[in-house]
């Protein structure tokens, strides 16, 4: 199977075409790098091209008002191109919550994605992944000074990268969906906790201070970044993922 993988180049990207050509499969990775453009649509016919299956993991640039545009832009091309490709399966990667958190406009536009490709002929698969631990240092950072690290107690229920690359590739070789896989860690915490788990782990001794004002996930309350019942749970417990 040929599977052209957008995005292919970043973090889940470049494992999901590690893991997709273990497998046998003939995975190729586009992204800007490699001379595709998916707001001007330069390189998406070739990219394209006789592919089964194409995954789209590109991301904003920025997380603001810009980021509505990025994405009714990049899938408006992206979906017209797979329709003339003839290509047979879409599959993208959204965020778990990502309708119940209507104060964040990144997680708006990433609804504007789904919805996007759900009215697309193309059969359409969505994978939803829940925070990744990879991104908790830099949740951490947005609110620290040399002293103290600032964040809500939001819930929050994060999952490794790499099992959110398997997700995306196993449900790339299956049959569309024609739905949402949602896909969580193993483990729910307060982002307050989670930061000082992360803090202690690494011997750094800053204060971790509950500020429910404090960063992008303040907008987020309750139950809105945690999985269903319904979702698939990972294995990799946070602690287990530090001490790697």
């Amino acid at each position: 199977m040929k599977i052209a993988v957008v995005g292919g180049t970043g973090l889940i990207g470049s494992q999901v075409v590690e893991i997709l050509r273990a497998a046998g499969h003939e995975a190729v990775p586009h992204s800007l790098s490699t001379g595709l453009d998916l707001l001007s649509g330069q390189g998406l016919r070739e990219a394209l091209e006789g592919a089964d299956v194409v995954v789209n993991l590109t991301n904003s640039p920025t997380f603001d008002e810009a980021s509505l545009a990025f994405f009714q832009q990049s899938m408006d091309n992206l979906l017209a191109a797979a329709e003339v490709a003839g290509v047979g399966h879409a599959v993208v990667l959204s965020i778990v919550g990502a309708d119940r958190v209507p104060g964040l406009v990144y997680y708006r536009a990433k609804v504007l994605q789904e919805d996007l490709l759900k009215a697309s002929p193309v059969p359409h698969s969505i994978v939803r992944a829940t925070q990744f631990f990879e991104f908790i240092a830099a949740v951490l950072a947005e609110n620290a000074d040399e002293n103290t690290v600032r964040l809500p107690a939001v819930l929050v229920q994060p999952i490794a990268a790499a099992e959110v690359a398997q997700a995306v590739a196993d449900v790339s070789l299956g049959e569309p969906l024609r739905g949402t896989l949602d896909i969580a860690g193993p483990e729910i915490f307060t982002l307050d906790e989670l930061g000082k788990i992360t803090l202690a782990a690494r011997g750094d001794h800053r204060a971790v201070v509950t500020d429910n004002t404090a960063g992008m996930f303040a907008a987020a309350s309750g139950n809105a970044l945690i999985a269903d019942e319904d979702a698939t749970i990972a294995r990799t417990t946070y602690r287990e993922w530090l001490a790697r």
